[in-house]
């Protein structure tokens, strides 16, 4: 009876990698692989960021907020933005992109979600080492780094992505209009991110507000991980993690529920 109960949850288990790994491939087919040089234009689009925001800056004031090199301080907030951004509308899109294969039994939501949850994180990890090795070495830099720091801003960042996009993606599965509504939200989410300021240069009152946004807690975690003169006091992880956790958990709770619904719309 032990083996015979074993062997259906390992062919469960076999049947989750197998459909997770075709559709990570059919993902990187579809998102990489119609333009030429896709991957090579995954790591120029972010370079194309940071060199615009170091330009704009650099002419605006004599030396960055930290440190002395502009590209590093920009790229410290820009990246693990983009790790956050890229996970979040991956996921919110899982359900449109593999609406067809989801008429299959053998193919979940969950299979769908994990799938462009991998591909859209590494590849922006992938992406975020590759710049910022590269900064480092072109201008001969010799940061101190807090590994600990940086795990835990990359850490918040693909929790509050997951949880941003898992939430979105049952809410634009059911009411196409929030799409639109969303990206009219989102809008200025870069500007109050922590991306070109610190927290402390804040003025208080405005300060305690902007924390209520997670992102503003990420960007000044990864700081203090590259950055070993930064101690970044205003953030909270627990806030991070525990608004990620109920985030995500509603929003799977939701796409479990509704899964037929959403498949048959």
């Amino acid at each position: 009876m032990i083996r015979s109960a074993a062997l259906p949850r390992r062919a469960r288990g076999f049947r989750f990698f197998r459909s997770v790994a075709a559709l990570i491939l059919r993902e990187m087919g579809s998102t990489y692989g119609r333009s030429p040089g896709g991957y090579i234009w995954a790591i120029l689009e972010p370079v194309a960021g940071v060199a615009l925001l170091t330009l704009v800056f650099s002419i605006m004031l004599r030396a960055p907020l930290l440190g002395s090199n502009f590209p590093y301080f920009y790229a410290s907030g820009f990246l693990v933005f983009m790790l956050y951004s890229a996970v979040a509308g991956s996921l919110m899109s899982a359900v449109r992109y593999s609406r067809q294969l989801l008429e299959y039994p053998s193919v979940t939501i969950v299979d769908a979600l994990v799938a462009r949850f991998l591909l859209a994180a590494f590849t922006q990890l992938l992406v975020m080492a590759i710049i910022m090795s590269g900064i480092i070495w072109w201008f001969d830099l010799r940061p101190i780094l807090t590994w600990s720091a940086i795990a835990n801003a990359l850490g918040m960042a693909t929790a509050f992505g997951v949880a941003v996009g898992v939430s979105n993606c049952f809410l634009i599965s059911m009411y196409p209009l929030w799409e639109r509504v969303w990206a009219v939200l989102n809008r200025p989410v870069f500007l109050v991110s922590g991306i070109i300021f610190l927290p402390e240069n804040v003025p208080e009152r405005f300060r305690d507000l902007l924390m209520w946004n997670p992102l503003m807690h990420i960007t000044s975690e990864m700081r203090r991980g590259v950055y070993g003169i930064y101690d970044a006091v205003h953030v909270d992880p627990v806030y991070v993690y525990g608004l990620s956790f109920f985030l995500g958990l509603l929003g799977l709770y939701f796409l479990l529920n509704y899964h037929k619904d959403i498949v048959l719309r």
